[in-house]
């Protein structure tokens, strides 16, 4: 797998620069995306719940809404 580089760009110059990324940007990267694929799993997880519920209640979500409301 290639290094993944970062692009840098100097608003007062207008000089783009693209360097390969270091070890603890690349340590961080892959932080934020266990931490992004952890969020997704338990909107997930938290959806087919509430998906089961209401499925279990037999009502729709919009009934749900209204009972709450």
């Amino acid at each position: 797998m290639t290094k993944p580089q970062i692009k840098e760009y100097n608003c007062e110059t207008g000089i783009e620069t693209i360097r390969d990324a270091t070890s603890a940007e690349i340590a961080q990267m892959a932080k934020d995306k266990a931490e992004s694929d952890a969020r997704k799993a338990e909107a997930e997880a938290k959806e087919n719940a509430k998906a089961a519920l209401l499925k279990k209640l037999g009502i729709t979500e919009q009934e749900a809404q209204l009972l709450l409301s």
